[in-house]
């Protein structure tokens, strides 16, 4: 599988939104389930899901190792904020348009 576009295949969308905060500000409650890839850049991803329904809590990046990363969909709330800041844009669709206001890094 090509990991440039692994973000998008487990989502299940054209693009991965996610919140970050700082490991001691984040405190988990109930059972969790762990799926671990390789990145892009050689590092290790740990996804940690749901085992009844399946879908993403939070997950770790092993070279960001005090961030706990929470896909946005995981909060259901339409009024969450925008991003503030966005990466591999290189490999978005070209239809894709992320918020002006953004940082942008490919």
């Amino acid at each position: 599988m090509c990991h440039c576009l692994a973000c998008q295949r487990r989502t299940g969308s054209v693009f991965a939104a996610q919140a970050r905060w700082p490991t001691e500000q984040v405190t988990v409650v109930g059972e969790v389930k762990e799926w671990t890839r390789i990145g892009d850049d050689g590092g290790k991803i740990t996804q940690r899901f749901c085992p009844t329904c399946g879908a993403t809590v939070y997950f770790t990046i092993d070279t960001f190792p005090d961030v706990v990363a929470v896909p946005l969909g995981a909060f259901a709330d339409p009024s969450f904020p925008a991003p503030t800041f966005s990466v591999y844009e290189a490999r978005k669709h070209a239809w894709v348009r992320a918020p002006e206001a953004a940082e942008h890094m490919d």
